[in-house]
């Protein structure tokens, strides 16, 4: 995996083409014996190939082109692009009207030069952090990949993509992990912004209340360039911030629990070669934890706002989903009215307190997800299905509740089987996380 930056100067520089790089991801999509054909629900080749040769006429007859020309990303399936119907990784909506209009967050990485190379599979309506997805195929992470092991979800086509130099970067959406959970399992790095920063019109939805859209790509500065062009700025390389000093706190409840032993070895690892980088690592109990788990007891934003979205598809196309969505979908039917207008003022409460808890830190540092990359066959099982995605979405999805940024970053050895390190920062508080972020993925190669 190359960072988005050294593509970007080697095209500047004439050492490679941008169909060279669509060429060569093409390739890889192509291979029978890659995950390509699992990876992407539509491929894009003939417009990459001529967005991509327009970009190389620009740059031979010495036109102003965008700094990031010529990269080519994938897509998830639940952003609009004009033209094109919208499935977010269904079969009852593979043959819905297209979009009239490209989704801002698309329009706006075509508009800084990025070539889409397609529209990359997905959990079935963003419902999961799995990744399976039984109308598509399931693309299995890169790591050990003879067992066939999930790649985390919902943006699991994002993950792969990125990870097999399908593309250079993609673009995912978080409601609760799922662009850090796939960067977890397949080894890159995934960021959930401030939600507020990045507009969600033209992405269909899951949550609204939690909705986000973030990156995943090789490297955190690959990362913070992209957040920058999705939420209207211009593209900064965030400075590593001082490790010497930093307070970094590490929850003592819910999010340590279960950890396998590879997780949590290379999680110690971690926070050992940070405290001797000079970091000052901090065991912290945060009420607000446990308070969340109640207040979602039935089923919360997630299955509420889904269902209210869902129940005329539903009514007229159940029978199309996959059973293991339809059923978490379902559990909004039973929330009324009045459990739902409880869920914002719960939220206000626990976020306050939780702000209040954080405030003599620098950020928050947790696994990104408390165990390996599961075997898809072994969650055939709907019982295991179902506790295992409630455990791997566990740590994450406290960040879309407090309305926080967070980011997961490899911290495994190389040849180990791939973990995450997730640094949580304060709300609106993404420069700044970038900067740490940066630091740490420094001293973690």
């Amino acid at each position: 995996m190359r960072a988005i930056e050294d593509l970007a100067q080697s095209l500047a520089d004439g050492q490679t083409t941008s169909r060279a790089l669509v060429e060569e991801a093409l390739a890889r999509i192509a291979d029978p014996a890659g995950e390509g054909a699992r990876t992407f629900i539509k491929v894009h080749a003939a417009q990459a190939r001529a967005a991509a040769d327009a970009v190389d006429a620009a740059r031979k007859v010495g036109l102003a082109v965008g700094r990031y020309a010529g990269i080519p990303i994938a897509l998830k399936d639940l952003f609009d692009i004009a033209g094109e119907p919208t499935p977010a990784g269904s079969k009852v909506l593979a043959d819905a009207p297209p979009a009239r209009l490209n989704a801002p967050v698309v329009q706006r990485m075509l508009n800084a030069g990025f070539i889409t190379m397609g529209r990359a599979n997905m959990t079935e309506f963003a419902f999961s952090g799995l990744g399976i997805n039984p109308h598509y195929g399931t693309p299995s992470s890169p790591w050990d990949r003879g067992a066939a092991r999930i790649p985390g979800g919902s943006s699991s086509g994002t993950a792969v993509a990125v990870a097999d130099g399908m593309a250079a970067a993609g673009l995912g959406t978080d409601t609760g992990g799922s662009c850090r959970i796939p960067a977890a399992f397949c080894g890159v790095v995934g960021y959930k912004p401030t939600a507020r920063r990045v507009p969600i019109n033209g992405v269909l939805p899951l949550a609204p209340s939690l909705d986000s859209v973030g990156p995943l790509a090789p490297s955190v500065a690959c990362c913070a360039a992209m957040d920058a062009i999705l939420a209207g700025q211009e593209p900064v390389v965030p400075v590593p911030a001082a490790l010497s000093g930093l307070r970094l706190a590490v929850p003592e409840n819910v999010v340590l629990d279960g950890m396998d032993a590879t997780v949590a070895a290379a999680f110690d690892r971690a926070l050992s070669v940070l405290s001797d980088a000079g970091a000052h690592v901090t065991r912290v109990r945060f009420p607000a934890f446990d308070a969340i788990a109640g207040v979602n007891a039935n089923g919360g934003y997630a299955a509420s706002e889904a269902y209210a979205w869902h129940r005329g598809l539903l009514a007229a196309k159940g029978a199309g989903y996959d059973p293991r969505i339809r059923v978490r979908i379902m559990r909004g039917e039973t929330m009324s009215a009045a459990d739902y207008l409880d869920l914002a003022p719960a939220r206000a409460g626990i976020i306050a307190a939780f702000d209040a808890s954080t405030r003599d830190f620098d950020c928050v540092v947790m696994p990104t997800v408390p165990i390996v990359a599961p075997r898809i066959a072994d969650l055939d099982d709907e019982r295991e299905y179902n506790r295992i995605n409630l455990h791997i979405l566990r740590n994450t999805a406290l960040g879309n509740f407090l309305d926080r940024c967070a980011i997961s970053i490899p911290c495994h050895r190389a040849g180990d089987a791939p973990v995450g390190l997730m640094l949580m920062g304060e709300t609106m508080g993404d420069a700044r996380l970038f900067r740490i972020a940066a630091a740490v993925e420094a001293e973690l190669r």
